[in-house]
């Protein structure tokens, strides 16, 4: 079945429930309001048809002054009395214009995406900077890995529509050569399973102990968040095994349908590895104290997997749930 603009997931079903203000009751109900709509891409389509099919990119050089501007958004140039432009190929490789902001929280539309970066890279072959989302293949983003100058490559994806989307990039660095050379690369030609763990402190008699306290905790309220409605339905259909490695021992986290468990220990060939320090940061968050997010931001806590922060928001919501209904 063909993929719909709203997933099958995101759409309510129909009922209402009661739910209680100070005090007193409300009825709420689920409706919908419908706003689909069809839009063309205009004198755009040569470039995002070359986006989808060729995975090229393209930009619009004046007859007369010779500037390249990217995306070719003008086909007569305005500082040139509006003289005609021609199509042109630019590379796909470039610097950066600006250090790049990290978006952690979007709407829906763009869920699926983060952590991004969106930044501005000044493309071979170009005078003006193409706007892109950015992502790392060595683990989750964080500030600091893009600034301005660093030498991105773009990437497409494998499955093109013919949107800006279809295409993103990545440092130059983690590339290799022939990568950075190859026209057209696409994102299942790169090794996004080569995270670079951040290294730990040598392990001491404190930090073993604390470990031992903390995952004592750690279980306890696991088994709390399991039973409860709402933290269930947190992480209903999910399911993840995740190796948390810290300062004072190994944890294994397992995330199944409703269910989380944690247990001292390892695992073999985990969905993702989580790097913690201190595994209290990891208690405070899921107790509701602190935040996971707040913890990737400030480099407390490391993720393996850029595409794993769908997780850390799913168990994110739970703490919330089961924080919120110790409040009612």
């Amino acid at each position: 079945m063909a993929d719909k603009i709203i997933p099958p997931e995101a759409i309510p079903e129909v009922g209402s429930e009661v739910i209680r203000v100070d005090g007193q009751p409300y009825l709420l109900v689920n409706d919908a309001m419908y706003t689909f709509y069809r839009r063309t891409m205009g004198e755009f389509s040569p470039f995002f048809l070359a986006l989808r099919d060729d995975k090229r990119i393209l930009g619009a050089r004046c007859r007369r002054c010779g500037l390249v501007r990217v995306p070719p958004f003008v086909t007569r140039c305005p500082d040139c009395q509006f003289a005609p432009t021609d199509l042109v190929e630019v590379g796909d490789v470039g610097q950066l214009i600006s250090t790049p902001p990290v978006t952690y929280f979007a709407n829906s539309l763009f869920q699926e995406q983060v952590p991004f970066g969106r930044g501005r890279v000044l493309l071979h072959g170009a005078d003006t900077a193409l706007s892109v989302n950015l992502y790392t293949t060595r683990g989750i983003l964080v500030p600091g890995i893009f600034r301005k100058g660093t030498e991105v490559k773009v990437v497409f994806r494998r499955e093109r529509r013919g949107e800006i989307t279809d295409i993103f990039c990545v440092p130059a660095h983690e590339l290799t050569p022939d990568q950075v050379q190859r026209r057209g690369l696409e994102e299942t030609e790169l090794d996004w399973e080569r995270g670079q763990e951040p290294p730990l402190p040598a392990a001491t008699e404190a930090a073993k102990e604390r470990f031992a306290q903390v995952a004592r905790e750690l279980t306890a309220l696991a088994r709390e968040l399991s039973a409860h409605p709402r933290a269930r339905r947190d992480i209903a259909g999910w399911w993840r095994t995740v190796l948390v490695k810290t300062t004072g021992g190994t944890l294994v986290m397992r995330i199944a349908d409703g269910d989380l468990t944690i247990e001292e220990g390892s695992v073999q060939a985990p969905d993702f590895v989580m790097v913690v320090a201190d595994p209290g940061v990891l208690l405070d968050a899921l107790a509701y104290r602190g935040s996971l997010t707040q913890a990737i931001m400030t480099n407390k806590l490391w993720i393996s997997k850029n595409v794993e922060f769908n997780t850390i928001f799913k168990l994110e919501r739970m703490a919330r749930s089961l924080a919120r209904s110790r409040k009612a």
